[in-house]
């Protein structure tokens, strides 16, 4: 990991480099795995990938490894949902499963870094990390969820449903390895971080900006009792990984290195695009589903359908 420092006239030059409005659509795409569940488990896509990465992580998996098995699986899932490699294979399709995954990967990675997009692509015939054991934290960040628009002096704005911090930390390690190439940084570590940043809130409730300002100088020393609760999990049963994760973490206090920049892009945006995904929900209109969606879409009835629906007024 690159410990390098910038000047500061190169960090205020370039503190998104590589980031343009174009990415955003994808960005959000992803965000909804948050959203996305089957009957195949229980929790949501981003939340079952942030546990089978652990689990992967705590076998002795290596990290490069699990980094590309986890965030390959994200991207198809994007488009296909959980239709991953074990259930299309299940279905019968034999070796077109892995051409499937292939199809979707392309169809969303058009503007990735060539050589990262070569690397998880690579990483699409694994499929999915296997279950297996994890540490006791995986669960309560499943459990606990994200504070909700918090500011203080104000009261609390909670939208429905919430995020959990298993969601979060997945969404952030995946949007953080798709931001690696714009700050020439290793996507493992990025991962890593982005997997573990919210280590304290596996015992520590969150209470937003508000609880932490009311905590004041004592902040600092919460956050690190409880963040340390997880490292010595991890340190009790895989002490090399406790000291690559801790390695990890070290640089994000700022954003001096390229690993705590690509970080911190992953961070913001998936803080804010979480927040801005309830009020474009709320802007959705009838139109934009059935002129620019198609929900009616093309089939041997579709000119019935579109009598029924005129009928009743709703086109």
């Amino acid at each position: 990991m690159s410990q390098t420092p910038l000047s500061g006239a190169a960090e205020a030059l370039v503190p998104s480099a590589g980031l343009t409005p174009a990415a955003l659509p994808f960005l959000r795409e992803l965000g909804d795995l948050k959203r996305v569940f089957s009957a195949q488990a229980p929790g949501s896509i981003a939340e079952r990938l942030f546990g089978l990465g652990w689990a992967a992580l705590l076998r002795g998996d290596p990290p490069a490894a699990v980094m590309a098995q986890v965030v390959g699986a994200a991207l198809v899932s994007a488009r296909l949902g959980d239709l991953d490699l074990a259930t299309l294979t299940a279905l019968g399709l034999g070796d077109d499963a892995v051409t499937v995954l292939e199809r979707a990967f392309d169809e969303v990675t058009g503007n990735l870094d060539p050589a990262l997009a070569q690397r998880l692509r690579a990483a699409l015939a694994q499929g999915r990390p296997a279950p297996g054991t994890v540490p006791s934290f995986v669960g309560k960040l499943a459990r606990q969820p994200r504070a909700g628009v918090t500011c203080p002096g104000q009261p609390r704005i909670l939208l429905q449903p919430a995020e959990n911090h298993a969601e979060h930390c997945l969404m952030v390690a995946v949007y953080g390895v798709l931001a690696s190439p714009w700050h020439g940084a290793d996507p493992v570590a990025v991962f890593l971080a982005g997997m573990a940043h919210h280590f304290h809130n596996a015992d520590m409730p969150d209470s937003g900006y508000s609880g932490e300002m009311l905590l004041g100088d004592r902040l600092d020393t919460a956050i690190a009792t409880a963040r340390q609760a997880c490292l010595d999990e991890l340190t009790a049963t895989a002490p090399d990984l406790a000291t690559v994760v801790t390695a990890a973490l070290i640089p994000i206090g700022g954003d001096v290195t390229p690993e705590a920049r690509a970080f911190h892009v992953a961070d913001v945006l998936d803080r804010v695009l979480e927040i801005e995904q309830h009020l474009r929900a709320a802007r959705l209109t009838m139109e934009i589903v059935l002129d620019d969606y198609g929900l009616v879409h093309d089939g041997p009835v579709k000119a019935f359908h579109d009598r029924i629906l005129a009928d009743a007024g709703l086109a």
